[in-house]
């Protein structure tokens, strides 16, 4: 608890990693808030405020432990460190940088409404804990956060409990949003996150980060892959280097799976799981792209022996050829799965969920053979990738049968780095409707974020780079874009505008034709804080 209190208020940056200007208590037990008013804390104020805390703990000698597991990205998997102390319980809320400012007085009133929801005051029915809650100041990164410090031994010496603390924190917190008219995250989906040093060792070294990087690699071997032994082939084909994790005491049972970019002369490989990579790149999920047979199984079996000896293929996949009609039937499908995506309904998180992975895989294909460096197509398919992550497809069902494009992602293979021209053109101008729809189902669902950050990659990223396509050829598709047959299309541009018509081009976004989708509905987004009386336990 000393240590935790001594960084919160610390002032050096020699010894943090934020800046942290004006730290002050904002919320906490009750002799924290008799004690400590919203002046600057010091050294001496985390001292006196850490004994406090930790008084119980001493008083009764209660030890709290936990067993503590990590990822080792050598090992590719989660490694069980034992157990180690846990009596302080250390939580951080924070705000997306283009939040609205919020008060002390509102965080005062968000920390208290947290710390009891979680089970750490009287509330609960049980002793309570003694807390703090300290605010100094936005990130370097622009958010506005706190920093909750919580003893987990309770005033009578029993032990608070932090079962599942991490989805109940979160549920607390999309009440909270709601109830300070903030903007709220989505419950439905979530990308995997990543460790604070990842980004760090990345620009340091000038490139990108391993996890992002090798889940584009992933998703696009997933998506032109016919079969599991046929995911490790193309996979290995990308470069990756990949081995299977076999269920205990077997050789032939394979459950999941780990990968990692090959590195340069004398460094070691950097792994990763493939659920760690993204929700939906473990390999149960995975296995639900593909028909479940016999000898499919045994295939796969032989490929991941294979892989992970670092032998050749068994039987390795052929190149991939394109004829020349081959990309008019891969726009039409691209063209009947965006007419779908009219009468889809927006609660159906599982269809959608696989429409964005179906999009995403064909961008991350197309990136990985024009883009020398991640690009406009790498930024989209990352972006449509948070889409396709359900936070728990258990509560969800089977997706609907929609048109797959995978045909799509398997032309974009075969063609290469020539994977720009007009045929391509005209299939990027039906792929952009799905785009749309995505952007709408966010937009009808009320989520800030989503709507926002799609809007972002397409103004900065796509733009350009349709700008740069030759012109598309049309045929059944010029009436939807507003050509008449057999006239010369115009720029680029004015077709990504009719795909997507958003307000970043100064016209606002209407509803889709036809589209079960209704007019959207703005929030109040406002907030009346309640500024407790005289007679107050707070005050008191």
């Amino acid at each position: 608890m000393r240590g935790l209190l001594s960084y919160l208020v610390s002032t050096d940056l020699a010894k943090t990693s934020n800046v942290h200007r004006d730290p002050h208590v904002v919320a906490g037990s009750a002799a924290v808030m008799a004690w400590f008013d919203d002046g600057v804390l010091d050294q001496q104020d985390a001292a006196e405020i850490a004994a406090f805390l930790d008084q119980p703990h001493r008083r009764f000698g209660v030890q709290v432990m936990r067993r503590n597991k990590r990822w080792d990205p050598g090992a590719g998997e989660m490694v069980d460190q034992g157990l180690v102390k846990a009596d302080v319980w250390h939580c951080s809320l924070s705000l997306a940088p283009n939040e609205r400012v919020v008060t002390d007085q509102e965080w005062g009133d968000i920390a208290n409404e947290f710390v009891g929801a979680m089970g750490f005051t009287e509330s609960s029915g049980k002793a309570p804990c003694r807390w703090v809650a300290i605010n100094h100041g936005t990130s370097t990164g622009g958010n506005q956060h706190i920093h909750l410090a919580v003893s987990l031994v309770r005033e009578d010496g029993t032990k608070a409990s932090v079962h599942m603390d991490q989805p109940r924190s979160q549920a607390v917190c999309r009440g909270l949003e709601q109830t300070y008219g903030l903007e709220e995250l989505s419950s439905i989906h979530a990308a995997r996150g990543y460790e604070r040093a990842e980004p760090q060792t990345a620009i340091r070294q000038g490139r990108e980060m391993h996890r992002v990087s090798l889940e584009r690699k992933v998703r696009a071997a997933a998506s032109v892959a016919l079969n599991e032994a046929g995911f490790v082939c193309e996979g290995r084909n990308a470069g990756l280097l990949m081995r299977p994790r076999y269920a205990k005491g077997t050789t032939d049972v394979v459950v999941g799976y780990s990968v990692a970019e090959r590195p340069v002369a004398g460094a070691r490989p950097v792994w990763f799981g493939g659920g760690q990579l993204a929700r939906d790149l473990g390999l149960g999920q995975l296995r639900t792209r593909w028909a479940d047979t016999a000898l499919g199984s045994m295939d796969a079996v032989a490929e991941w022996n294979a892989a992970a000896r670092n032998q050749h293929q068994v039987k390795p996949i052929g190149p991939h050829v394109a004829g020349a009609r081959s990309w008019e039937e891969q726009t039409a499908v691209a063209q009947r799965l965006a007419e779908r995506l009219q009468s889809l309904a927006v609660g159906d998180h599982a269809s959608w969920a696989w429409v964005a992975r179906e999009a995403s895989g064909v961008f991350a294909t197309w990136s990985a053979q024009v883009e020398q460096v991640p690009g406009p197509l790498a930024a989209t398919a990352d972006e449509l990738a948070k889409t396709a992550q359900l936070r728990d497809y258990r509560v969800h069902g089977a997706p609907v049968a929609l048109p797959s494009l995978a045909g799509a992602a398997m032309l974009l293979l075969a063609a290469g780095s020539n994977s720009k021209g007009a045929a391509q053109s005209a299939f990027l101008l039906q792929l952009l409707r799905t785009v749309r729809a995505i952007h709408d189902m966010h937009q009808q669902s009320l989520r800030v974020r989503e709507t926002r950050n799609l809007e972002l990659v397409f103004a900065r990223d796509l733009v350009p780079f349709v700008r740069d396509m030759p012109e598309p050829v049309l045929a059944g598709t010029r009436a939807e874009a507003g050509v008449g047959m057999g006239t010369e299309v115009p720029e680029s541009v004015r077709l990504a505008r009719l795909s997507f018509p958003l307000p970043i081009f100064g016209t606002e976004a209407a509803p889709r034709s036809g589209s079960v989708v209704p007019p959207m509905i703005k929030r109040n987004r406002t907030y009346e804080p309640q500024t407790p009386g005289p007679e107050t336990e707070r005050d008191r």
